[in-house]
């Protein structure tokens, strides 16, 4: 499983290189390369995941999930790999039942009983702006943007939740081994000293 999760990251993360490219990033690319957000600490990875799932739910735009992580991990510190990995949850397989539960959420908060049919009419036939502006002030939008933030709040809380569990559990094992090393060190060194070896 680690192995495996080790390769999709590698194939999937986006490089300081390719960052370092982004026409979007051009004019803070200096601030989005500075080594701190680019290392693994136990405050920057929580920090990273959450970013990246709060951003990657609420956009549900590809291209600009990543560029948006990037520029929002700038001012809360959070590792930059990390939050640009996270987006890549809301992908065409997730994307459908964000949206309809994001809708159902909305409705519920609101009151409403509005669907998101209209919503994936404009996505797939290409709407214009006029048609978009025209959905925006319809019943709908109002309740998919509530649930969509909603949804991206709790799954970022989540997540920076199970993210600081899972570093903190790394650490302890890695403490652990390095205990156990050091006392089979110093268990040979003194039984040496007992057998005059």
């Amino acid at each position: 499983m680690d192995n495996r999760l080790t390769r999709w990251w590698h194939a999937n993360a986006p490089t300081r290189e390719s960052l370092e490219k982004s026409r979007i990033l051009a004019p803070v690319a200096h601030r989005v390369l500075e080594p701190s957000l680019w290392r693994f600490t136990r405050r920057s990875v929580p920090r990273g995941v959450a970013l990246g799932l709060f951003v990657g739910i609420f956009l549900l735009i590809p291209g600009i999930q990543i560029a948006g992580a990037a520029l929002l991990a700038l001012p809360v510190r959070a590792n930059i790999p990390v939050a640009a990995a996270m987006t890549f949850l809301s992908n065409p397989a997730t994307t459908p039942l964000i949206l309809m539960a994001s809708v159902w959420l909305g409705n519920w908060m609101l009151g409403r009983s509005a669907d998101a049919s209209g919503f994936m009419a404009l996505v797939d036939g290409h709407a214009s702006v006029s048609q978009w502006t025209t959905w925006l002030l319809s019943e709908a939008a109002p309740a998919m943007l509530i649930g969509l933030f909603l949804i991206s709040l709790a799954s970022a809380a989540i997540g920076y939740v199970i993210a600081d569990w899972f570093w903190r559990r790394r650490m302890g094992r890695k403490w652990q081994a390095r205990k156990l090393r050091i006392g089979k060190v110093h268990k040979s060194g003194a039984l040496e000293k007992v057998t005059g070896a």
